[in-house]
């Protein structure tokens, strides 16, 4: 098997992924917010995860996976009041909806899925621990701090410099109560109940109130995974403060290291730039539906980029994942028909399966600093040398198995490759017409056979390597 290296954004430098216990590899991603639907840009990290773990799993690693849901913080506690619904009822209805995207997407479900208001209690016990040990403090209102020049190690993960704790630069969106502390940079565990919490609001010893959200994901990952794990997993956008608040208070408990591995995903542009609804590029996944793309040409889109690299997502790029995939499935129902295969191999056979023959450079490639690119551009190589015609049923049963090994690393469902029968030659030869007016650059005669197709009742959408064509409901 080949060995599995990813970057660690705390040592800036790729490490190999082997669990420290040398059993199980532990890990833990930040899970959504569940006060909406999830947006295309949060699922990136999700996919990227997932694909993580599909690797381990085909490398025969055994794994524990918890990934949180945020079920109470300002922003859930703010739409479920304008929704006129108790928080358990609007978070357990977006904490359902982001689970049948992640099921669209074809995501690992997590080993363990835990929420924040579940666990009131570990984070209230937590927070008496650092009281305790000198790293918290309370104040009259009932809210309690953590007092980051306690920890001299603070910003090891973000570089931070003191300088900019000083300017306001921990200053959050999640911190941003006006709530009294003895320091700008220190940052809440507690959140005294205010009037605005409305119903929302646990007793503690301090007083009635609600947890920090920081401490969520430390107190949950320490019930889950122990006092220190193999790897911590999220957004580039949750180094700062979120990550280095999370190692703070859990080293300052535990006295331990908290995780060993840091894997950050980076940021989705759309159409060049930041997703913002004002902007008309926001998206989720019911959107790109709607729009009549499918889940898996989405995920497709996600592993056409580097996840340490901004990846700019285009509708066009969405038509792009369509051609390319339309090309992988002809291949796939070429091979299954030579291997005489009625359906893909379990998930549970391929899992620690040796990656050997044509497409073994590929699963390398994922195991390279998971380089989704990379593999998706030796699966291409590979197919372009294989004539399934040319194979003998042994050959093409062993190559079938193969094929499904990787694409099961990188999470993708194919399709069967169908040509359409409901299209009639005449419109079929005006859009191969079309194309090649395109090719030659002939925009004038592309528009108006574009135009005599529409009034025909269909519709082309056109794509780097192809087109397709829908009827126009």
């Amino acid at each position: 098997m080949p060995t599995l290296t990813l970057y660690d954004s705390m040592a800036r430098e790729l490490r190999e992924v082997t669990p420290e216990d040398g059993q199980t590899y532990r890990f833990y991603c930040c899970g959504p917010t569940v006060y909406g639907p999830a947006h295309i840009g949060n699922f990136r990290t999700f996919v990227m995860q997932d694909t993580f773990r599909r690797v381990l799993e085909c490398l025969g690693m055994a794994n524990r996976h918890v990934r949180n849901v945020t079920d109470v913080d300002d922003k859930t506690i703010r739409e479920s009041q304008a929704a006129g619904q108790t928080l358990q009822e609007f978070t357990a209805h977006w904490k359902a909806k982001f689970q049948a995207d992640c099921e669209a997407l074809h995501l690992l479900p997590p080993h363990v899925e835990p929420g924040a208001v579940d666990h009131i209690g570990h984070q209230v016990k937590m927070i008496g621990q650092l009281i305790e040990k000198g790293h918290a403090y309370a104040k009259e209102d009932g809210s309690v701090y953590f007092n980051v020049a306690s920890f001299p190690e603070y910003g090891r993960l973000s570089r931070v410099a003191d300088r900019e704790l000083k300017l306001g630069a921990a200053q959050t969106v999640n911190d941003s109560d006006e709530y009294e502390k003895d320091a700008l940079a220190d940052f809440a565990l507690w959140k005294g109940r205010k009037p605005e919490d409305g119903e929302n609001y646990w007793p503690s010893p301090w007083g009635d109130g609600r947890p920090g959200w920081h401490l969520e994901c430390s107190a949950m990952s320490l019930e889950y995974l122990g006092e220190t794990f193999d790897l911590h997993s999220g957004g580039v956008d949750l180094i700062f403060p979120h990550h280095e608040n999370e190692i703070a208070q859990s080293e300052c408990c535990s006295g331990t290291t908290f995780a060993h591995h840091w894997f950050h995903i980076t940021h989705l542009l759309v159409d060049g730039g930041k997703m913002s609804k004002s902007l008309g590029n926001f998206y989720t996944l019911a959107d790109l539906q709607e729009k009549g793309y499918t889940p898996m040409e989405l995920r497709y889109v996600y592993l056409s980029g580097h996840y340490r690299h901004p990846l700019n997502f285009t509708l066009d790029s969405l038509q792009a994942a369509r051609a390319a995939m339309k090309r992988l499935s002809k291949f796939e129902t070429a091979l299954a028909i030579r291997a005489g295969a009625d359906a893909p191999p379990a998930w549970e056979t391929l899992r620690g399966l040796q990656a050997i023959g044509p497409f073994a450079p590929a699963f390398e490639g994922l195991c390279r600093d998971l380089n989704t690119p990379d593999a998706l551009g030796k699966i291409f190589t590979a197919i372009k040398e294989i004539q399934p015609e040319t194979l003998s049923p042994d050959e093409a049963a062993t190559c079938y198995q193969q094929w499904h090994f990787v694409l099961a690393a990188l999470g993708l469902m194919l399709t069967a490759d169908e040509e359409p029968t409901d299209i009639p030659a005449a419109i079929h030869a005006l859009a191969e017409e079309r194309w090649a007016a395109r090719q030659s650059k002939d925009w004038a005669q592309s528009d108006a056979l574009r135009d005599q197709l529409a009034e025909a009742g269909w519709v082309v959408k056109d794509g780097k390597e192809g087109y397709t064509l829908e009827p126009n409901s």
